[in-house]
């Protein structure tokens, strides 16, 4: 059985889709970097995508974090331009927001999944182990 919110969900992404395809020159690839969450699997997004050969569909390895990706380029964003000076208007900030990802997008480098598996799990251990101690400590 379907759920309401997974419906809505299907709905909100196809809708998104849809907006890029008319707002993206149509001589562009897209790359679209999407994590495993169920909807893009459903077989109305995957008839919509084989459609669509300049679509290229990227899946983020499973809790990978994506967000980690995005909050370190938000934060390049604003070490290299933000900070660089003080803007006298709005416009003048979004110009050089703009030509930042100009100059980005003729050189650009991939921000690249560096953890090993192993030192994942590990991780996770040390995680696990370091709650379980802090959960047996009375208030």
């Amino acid at each position: 059985m379907t759920s309401r919110k997974s419906i809505v969900s299907l709905v909100e992404l196809l809708g998104l889709l849809k907006q890029v395809e008319r707002e993206t020159p149509k001589d562009l690839e897209v790359h679209l970097v999407v994590d495993n969450y169920p909807t893009r699997k459903r077989d109305a997004v995957q008839k919509w995508l084989a459609g669509r050969p300049r679509y290229h569909v990227h899946f983020t390895p499973t809790s990978s974090f994506l967000l980690n990706l995005v909050e370190r380029f938000f934060a390049n964003l604003t070490q290299d331009v933000v900070r660089e000076g003080s803007f006298a208007s709005v416009p003048e900030l979004i110009h050089d927001i703009e030509l930042y990802l100009a100059q980005r997008n003729e050189h650009p480098k991939p921000y690249c999944w560096k953890a090993q598996g192993q030192a994942i799990l590990e991780n996770i251990q040390r995680a696990k182990t370091a709650l379980a101690r802090t959960e047996s400590q009375p208030c």
